[in-house]
């Protein structure tokens, strides 16, 4: 089904703010039918941000962090291994040494530890004198550690935003919005998320004026948009504005370990800022690697240093620890594409022994890609003869709860919809593939295998212009529930058509004297639909093109997304 949007809302949307057709009407599409609403979604206000005394038990927690650093006890920080987790320990480190206080930190080793957090960890805290751990993206399902903090005397502030289990860890504070009883409007923040909603109210309550805290909130936001990015959560409210004011201010960056990062990615000094996109598939991964090749502690390491030549020798030893994982995740990719796929099954569990358990998340996000179906790909760990990994899920299956209905298979498991990680013993491997593929059949249907591209506007090839294509950019930050936007052009004439690099096209439409350079990435299999002459509908997308734009040539590109006869 085509959009058909009302032509006065439209025409209201591209009066009142001043914009094109194409951008009033993805806006429209989107729900955007209010002027006001829209402007709010265009032009995000960091005034905006809500207020993070309302999340439950903040004031709680930061009473308790207070006291903790008027009285200069010793804080520990507990993370986790991924972007988000990382950057979550970097940004509570930050404010406590700001603010005056001393907090050391702990990020678990993925392949050693796992995830979650762990009581050998809290025992060695209280030998150590603690009597403050405060968890950042983790600790929501840690009841029994945090129980056995408290008989250890250490006070526990758990901040994360994972779904809860029925019920909550019996901690001093539990800082999560997703928590069934807590108010917060916004249900979507990441891990890094909630810890900026610390910082917001602790700089206050220890007294800093308006100033101080608007400026160095600010700052902050530079690595709560990178992690809200990486952790693939909604772009949309709360989060557009953090990611948005976030990704400006990478145009200016002081923190050695940032900037150095940046270098490595291509991102010099002089460069246009990252966009999200880029964000998503240049910094995040780099971030990753070292938790998935190694140890995550050299991110943390990396953002507190201020040695200009470690920042630097940091940051290459995550890019080559990226390149390290790119190639094996290819190898384990290549080895699930061998296996043949009954088309009967709902749902698919890959296992093998020796596969390096710290990529088996991305494997599985690319096979959901190819086979749009959920799926889990696990590894056995040699040290305690466990299967371990990560599932991924398609848009209408629930990924966490599917594991919720089967828990007694599992050792430990956790995570979101569309989003999971466990641990069970090997020899149910079988069993689960089996469950698992049972519980997938008895929820989805036919259709909710099929592919869709969901067009957010039909336009016609005049109306694209550079001015309409600034104005669709400026819907950026693109990413999860706020997508580029995708288009149809119907009825168009294939005017030209060439192969390139053997797997690609390179295609050039017509409609009422108007002309569109589109790429058609793997698209060649499909040349005989695309015949000079022939008349189809696409659907499409407006990309930024750096590459293009460094060469002089316009800053961006068509990209084909599908085509199909023209329907008259």
């Amino acid at each position: 089904m085509l959009p058909a949007p009302d032509p006065a809302v439209v025409a209201a949307l591209a009066s009142a703010l001043k914009l094109s057709a194409p951008a009033a009407k993805v806006l429209a599409a989107r729900g955007f039918t209010d002027a006001a609403a829209a402007r709010r979604f265009l032009e995000p206000r960091f005034e905006e941000l809500h207020d993070p005394l309302t999340l439950r038990d903040m004031p709680a927690a930061i009473e308790r962090l207070a006291r903790a650093i008027r009285d200069g006890e010793r804080i520990l920080i507990y993370g986790d291994y991924d972007v988000d987790g990382t950057t979550s320990v970097v940004l509570l480190t930050k404010v406590i040494e700001l603010a005056g206080g001393q907090a050391g930190y702990h990020v678990p080793h993925r392949l050693k530890d796992g995830y979650g957090m762990r009581p050998e960890v809290v025992e060695a805290a209280a030998e150590q004198g603690l009597k403050l751990i405060v968890s950042v993206d983790t600790g929501i399902r840690a009841a029994e550690v945090v129980r056995r903090a408290n008989e250890l005397g250490i006070d526990v502030i758990v901040t994360d935003h994972h779904l809860p289990e029925t019920e909550l860890p019996p901690a001093l504070a539990v800082l999560n919005p997703n928590r069934p009883d807590c108010p917060y409007v916004e249900k979507n923040l990441c891990g890094a998320g909630v810890a900026f909603k610390v910082i917001q109210a602790l700089l206050p309550h220890i007294g800093w004026p308006a100033d101080k805290v608007r400026r160095v909130s600010e700052s902050f936001l530079k690595l709560a948009a990178i992690a809200t990015v990486a952790d693939v959560v909604p772009l949309t409210g709360e989060n557009r504005i953090i990611v948005m004011h976030g990704l400006r201010g990478l145009g200016t960056v002081r923190n050695l370990g940032l900037r150095a990062l940046l270098d490595v990615a291509g991102f010099t000094k002089d460069a246009t800022p990252p966009s999200a996109r880029q964000v998503a598939f240049q910094i995040a991964p780099r971030m990753n690697a070292a938790g998935r090749m190694d140890t995550a502690r050299a991110v943390v390491e990396l953002f507190l240093t201020n040695d200009a030549e470690r920042a630097t020798e940091l940051a290459k030893q995550l890019h080559e620890q990226n390149a390290e994982r790119q190639a094996v995740e290819a190898g384990i990719r290549e080895t699930c594409d061998q296996i043949a796929v009954d088309p009967a099954e709902c749902a698919l569990v890959y296992y093998a022994e020796d596969w390096h358990r710290g990529v088996l998340g991305i494997v599985a996000s690319r096979l959901v890609e190819r086979l749009h179906r959920p799926v889990f790909v696990l590894s056995r760990n040699a040290e305690d003869g466990l299967a371990q990994g990560s599932g991924r899920s398609i848009a209408a299956f629930h990924l966490l709860d599917a594991l919720e209905s089967m828990a007694e298979l599992f050792v430990k498991f956790g995570g979101h919809k569309h989003a999971a990680g466990l641990t069970m013993e090997a020899a149910r491997v079988g069993e689960f593939r089996e469950r698992f593929n049972a519980y997938a059949a008895a929820k989805l249907s036919a259709e909710d295998f099929l592919r869709r591209v969901e067009i957010d506007a039909v336009l016609e090839l005049p109306e694209i212009n550079e001015s309409a294509i600034e104005e669709l950019f400026g819907l950026a930050p693109f990413g999860h529930s706020n997508p580029p936007p995708m288009f149809a052009a119907l009825d168009v004439e294939v005017a030209a058509q060439q192969v390139w690099k053997e797997k690609h096209l390179k295609l050039t439409v017509r409609q009422k004297g108007r002309t569109l350079s589109l790429k058609a990435w793997n698209f060649a299999p499909r040349a005989a639909e695309l015949v000079p002459g022939t008349r189809v509908d696409i659907a499409f997308q407006l990309e930024e093109d750096a590459y293009s734009a460094a060469r002089g040539f316009p800053n961006w590109a068509a990209i084909l997304r599908d085509v199909r006869p023209a329907v008259r």
